[in-house]
């Protein structure tokens, strides 16, 4: 397909934050941008599943949440439990207070930028595929373009490119941008250090309070954690892959695995994924008789990965190649799944990135020798953000790295029983609920 030869805004990567950017180019105004992506078309697997509050707020000042209300679950709570009983549940209900949104949505990621890609086509916008950036330079006539390239040989003149194209960003690495941990070289070698995530059936089906849609719910264990995310069968048909039906309810799973037991295949089979259930799962869901009166078994396979849980940030957000060029999502910063803050943030930057790129699009139309303040301090402002969740984020992960190995000969106690004894009592409280559902949230930090 033929692409423009100029375009005020480039858009390359049309996952949740190159979809979030383009809508909110349109709600404030701006309409001359191309959004481009390297794949035929998006894939169709769940990876990232929450939205929290913060973000569909954000969305929904796009006018951009209403499908996604409709279509997913509004999840209640986040529980942390033992392989057979509760410690600790955060129920979103006291958001009420802050947000008009007081709960978390569980949406596969897939269904997301579905939903988002909807909403662009009734603009009358496409996302141009296949198109893949291998390189950018100054234009020569004009200082404030960049001739950006493209695999098939294409070129597009923009004077602002957003680059929202995943960890591996062709934008951030032409750019001359570093990527690093900002706690500097440090080897993951905690506990939680490689996880695996899959989509599950079960058979026959798990029923307990572990089972039912709305919660998300962390089973600590010895050296572990394992997550379990119900999602019913309103997802079946956006999940289903080589054409097989799916009749059953979906079940997320996403489960550490330890150092010791060496890398995890690329995508574990059904066998390594019940191994884990098995081994770190809560009774509900295994086939351990002494643990399950009713031993459950995976059905069906749907999907599974691997990855591990590093962080990493690009050294600015935003440079100048000739154009404005700016890295949002996953391009900008990748940090552990816990607490579920990735997609979010991401979402987030785009959307607010969008609106300061059409007031600088109006005052350079005004001035054409308007400075960048307004962009650096954006950048500078969301760079310090994406520190703040990288460090909320590690900390999260420390905490659930506890083990239940004693402290030491003297005292025949451990630091995860510790922390469960502490969550167990603090969880009666409202106030603690409210404190860690309102820090899940991101309404503290937008």
């Amino acid at each position: 397909m033929s692409l423009p030869d100029n375009s005020t805004v480039l858009i390359v990567g049309a996952g949740p934050s190159g979809l979030a950017a383009a809508l909110s180019l349109i709600h404030h105004g701006c309409r001359d941008f191309v959004i481009v992506d390297a794949i035929v078309e998006g894939q169709n697997v769940s990876r990232a599943i929450t939205i929290h509050s913060a973000t569909v707020e954000a969305l929904a000042s796009i006018n951009a949440v209403d499908v996604l209300l409709s279509r997913a679950i509004k999840g209640k709570s986040i529980r942390i439990t033992s392989r057979d009983s509760q410690i600790f549940e955060a129920k979103f209900d006291p958001l009420k207070k802050h947000s008009a949104y007081p709960y978390a949505l569980f949406v596969p990621q897939n269904v997301t930028e579905l939903v988002l890609v909807q909403k662009l086509q009734s603009f009358g916008v496409q996302v141009q595929r296949p198109h893949r950036v291998i390189g950018m330079k100054q234009n020569e006539q004009d200082p404030h373009i960049t001739d950006v390239s493209f695999e098939d040989g294409q070129v597009i003149k923009a004077r602002y490119i957003i680059g929202a194209d995943g960890a591996r960003s062709t934008i951030r690495t032409v750019s001359g941008i570093g990527f690093s941990d900002p706690e500097g070289p440090n080897p993951s070698n905690h506990l939680l250090a490689q996880m695996v995530s899959a989509d599950v059936t079960f058979e026959p089906e798990p029923v307990g309070p572990l089972t039912i849609e709305g919660h998300l719910n962390g089973t600590a264990s010895t050296g572990n954690l394992f997550v379990l995310t119900p999602l019913g069968s309103r997802f079946n048909d956006e999940l289903t892959r080589d054409g097989k039906p799916i009749s059953k309810p979906i079940f997320r799973i996403d489960c550490a695995v330890p150092l010791k037991n060496g890398e995890p295949p690329r995508a574990p089979p059904k066998e390594y994924i019940q191994d884990l259930i098995d081994t770190y799962g809560p009774a509900c869901i295994t086939s351990v008789l002494s643990l399950n009166p009713t031993p459950v078994k995976i059905d069906q396979l749907i999907w599974s990965t691997r990855f591990r849980t590093h962080s990493a940030i690009a050294d600015r957000t935003f440079t100048r190649l000739g154009a404005a060029i700016f890295l949002v999502g996953d391009a900008a910063h990748i940090h552990s799944p816990a607490g579920g803050q990735g997609m979010n943030l991401s979402i987030r930057d785009a959307i607010f990135l969008s609106e300061v790129v059409t007031k600088h699009i109006q005052a350079s139309a005004e001035n054409p020798d308007v400075g960048d303040t307004i962009l650096q301090e954006f950048a500078e402002a969301r760079h310090a953000r994406a520190l703040e969740i990288i460090g909320f984020t590690k900390n999260l992960l420390k905490f659930a790295s506890l083990t239940y190995n004693t402290y030491a000969w003297w005292m025949p106690f451990s630091r995860a029983s510790a922390r469960d004894l502490v969550l167990r009592i603090l969880g009666r409280f409202d106030f603690m609920q409210s404190m860690v559902a309102w820090d899940l949230s991101g309404l503290g930090r937008r």
